[in-house]
């Protein structure tokens, strides 16, 4: 489980996640259509046997989510990743306006 929101900033999504632990090359951003998915691994730092833990907050393993995005133009989604916070940039299409069509 990690944590994250999106939010609307002027004609971008923007969309935050917190990956404390994830290495860079372990992240995958990936666009198909209209879905966004975000999947990767947070490995474990050392070998601990499970039976020694107190306590252990920190998750480990792959994860993945899939959000569902308005029509956008994929080519121009950017995505960045430091300090363990991945942020990802989508540009809102510009807004469609009426038009008409003639007959001929």
């Amino acid at each position: 489980m990690y944590f994250l929101y999106i939010i609307y900033i002027d004609n971008n999504i923007v969309i935050k996640s917190e990956l404390p632990g994830v290495d860079k090359k372990d992240i995958v951003v990936h666009v198909n259509g209209r879905f966004l998915t975000i999947k990767g691994e947070r490995l474990s730092e050392n070998e601990v046997k499970e039976d020694k833990y107190h306590r252990r907050e920190r998750s480990y393993g792959k994860f993945e989510r899939v959000f569902t995005l308005p029509e956008v133009d994929p080519d121009k989604i950017k995505a960045g990743y430091k300090n363990g916070v991945l942020k990802i940039d989508i540009p809102k299409p510009g807004e469609q306006k009426p038009k008409q069509i003639t007959v001929q």
